[in-house]
């Protein structure tokens, strides 16, 4: 686990992260500045009542998506994975330009 310095809405945190979820956070960071800068716009709110606010916000739309079917992400891949074999299958049976 390392220590990572975020910023939310100008302030800095340190928050623990392994290697491989860096990116990750850091994605999630800047998500989540944004809502809370949005919100803070929309509201006039700050402090605690913006963090609930933006975490009931995040949270409804969360669970919309999953009520939704969300995405079956291992499936996609599948299919990803699929489409790019038969591309490689279809390139490597054309002549190659010269």
């Amino acid at each position: 686990m390392e220590a990572l310095d975020i910023k939310l809405l100008g302030r800095e945190y340190r928050v623990g992260c392994k290697p491989e979820e860096r990116e990750g956070l850091l994605a999630a960071v800047a998500y989540l500045d944004e809502k809370m800068r949005d919100l803070a716009t929309k509201t006039n709110s700050a402090g605690e009542r913006l963090a609930v606010m933006t975490a009931l916000n995040i949270t409804h739309e969360f669970l919309q998506f999953q009520r939704a079917g969300g995405f079956d992400i291992p499936t996609l891949k599948r299919r990803i994975e699929h489409m790019n074999s038969r591309l490689d299958g279809v390139l490597a049976e054309e002549e190659p330009l010269s």
